[in-house]
């Protein structure tokens, strides 16, 4: 089985400027996109998907593989990276005669994830039956409770409003949180479909603390925060 491992890093980033290659507890933050598909044996190849020289030359260094470069108007601020995918899926047809197997995108703004999280992905997909698997986390606010929306008038209003009666947040349906740790996708349902909701999903939960999700400078700081006492832990651990 053909399994390859798409990591999209384009150079642009209003949020965070530069924050694709920010260092990070001592890597850039690619770096531990990339060292965590390495983890994964079933994974075949590794690809950056990048508009920058600077990102392609980091991504080198780590030892993905950066054979294209991304198209300007597929890495603009406003640019679906659903597009992006089906780019970089195309490049592998034309290479190598047809599509792989599986695709794995693996986000460079999750660095707390782990390579068992990646798997579980793989594991959940490869049950069949599902065109993408996407990871989730438990949601800390309920769209039926505590989650509102502006109305025209200039009130607010909840997002989801509960007619059946339900006056607790238990009762609630449960919602989850969509992550960016880790998704394994049909490559064919994303050459033949137009967003990922068109097909049927499956999810594999994780912790929040593994689940950050890196935008802004104050998501990289609560990155850093979770980086050291991780390895704290580490080395009170080995010291025990």
């Amino acid at each position: 089985m053909n399994i390859i491992a798409f990591i999209f890093a384009r150079g642009g980033s209003k949020g965070l400027p530069g924050k694709n290659i920010r260092p990070l507890a001592g890597k850039p933050l690619i770096a531990w996109a990339i060292e965590q598909a390495q983890a994964v044996k079933r994974i075949d190849r590794i690809i950056v998907s990048t508009d920058s020289d600077e990102i392609a030359t980091i991504a080198r260094t780590c030892g993905a593989e950066v054979p294209f470069m991304r198209p300007a108007e597929l890495a603009r601020d406003d640019t679906p990276e659903w597009l992006a995918w089906r780019h970089a899926l195309g490049f592998i047809r034309n290479q190598q005669g047809c599509l792989p197997d599986v695709m794995v995108s693996v986000p460079v703004t999750a660095p707390l994830r782990l390579p068992v999280d990646i798997e579980r992905c793989l594991d959940e997909y490869l049950k069949g039956d599902v065109d993408a698997v996407i990871t989730v986390t438990e949601a800390h606010h309920n769209p039926c409770f505590n989650m509102v929306k502006q109305n025209s008038d200039g009130t607010v209003g909840l997002v989801m409003p509960l007619t059946n009666g339900i006056s607790r947040r238990q009762d609630a349906p449960i919602v989850y949180a969509m992550a960016t740790v880790a998704y394994a996708v049909n490559p064919v349902f994303v050459m033949t479909q137009t967003e990922l909701f068109a097909g049927r999903i499956k999810t594999v939960q994780i912790p929040a603390e593994r689940a950050i999700d890196i935008d802004n400078g104050l998501d990289f700081q609560i990155a850093e925060f979770l980086m050291a006492q991780q390895k704290r832990a580490v080395s009170q651990n080995d010291h025990d």
